[in-house]
């Protein structure tokens, strides 16, 4: 099984918009472990809908729009990370995060923490905006301090290459490429603006 997890910086950059593009570059399965909020679609079905790949069911539902660990709790549940097992399938796998590393599954786990223990590569994507040479360099720091493989960082937005480069020197982290703002977003669209991510070096990882 190949597996390459995809993280972000903060929640509502573009993540599952770029996994949804990963996916389909790959001709990979999907798997978002928790989903926080379902009264929206959910990230499983905008990556279904962008992709046309195959997705793998959650492994918890939860129906607020929070941090995983309160979500659960509103539920009167815990979220155990021994659920949270990579599926075995055939080819290649793409999971997906919930929000940033340090959100807490529970009052004792980060996400990070079984982030780690799967020992996948890591794909982190960051937002061009302000902020994100603090927001992108501390989640590398951190990849790298829980001993995670990082392929790279992939941004989302209006180009900053100043910006970028100053990440990818000071952060020491392939520059994967930038997905801009996609308007009308579809599978189409996407297909097209993916060209510019560097898929061959996540491959490569795998």
């Amino acid at each position: 099984m190949s597996t390459v997890i995809v993280v972000g910086t903060d929640t509502g950059i573009g993540k599952t918009v770029f996994a949804a593009g990963l996916t389909a570059a790959l001709g990979a399965r999907y798997w978002k472990p928790v989903q926080s909020g379902l009264e929206e679609a959910t990230d499983s079905e905008i990556v279904k809908a962008l992709s046309g790949g195959d997705i793998l069911p959650e492994a918890y539902r939860l129906n607020m729009p929070a941090s995983p660990h309160l979500s659960a709790e509103d539920m009167g549940i815990e979220i155990d990370p021994a659920h949270l097992v990579l599926p075995l399938v055939e080819g290649p796998l793409v999971v997906e995060g919930a929000g940033g590393l340090m959100v807490p599954l529970n009052r004792r786990v980060f996400f990070l923490d079984v982030i780690a223990q799967w020992n996948a590569p890591v794909v982190l994507v960051a937002r061009t905006a302000l902020g994100t040479i603090n927001h992108t360099t501390l989640s590398l720091m951190a990849l790298r301090n829980a001993g995670c493989n990082v392929v790279g960082v992939a941004f989302v937005g209006d180009a900053e290459p100043d910006v970028e480069q100053t990440i990818a020197e000071m952060g020491d982290a392939r520059h994967l490429g930038r997905l801009p703002f996609i308007d009308p977003l579809s599978r189409e669209t996407l297909t097209d603006a993916f060209t510019a991510i560097d898929v061959d070096k996540i491959r490569s990882a795998l």
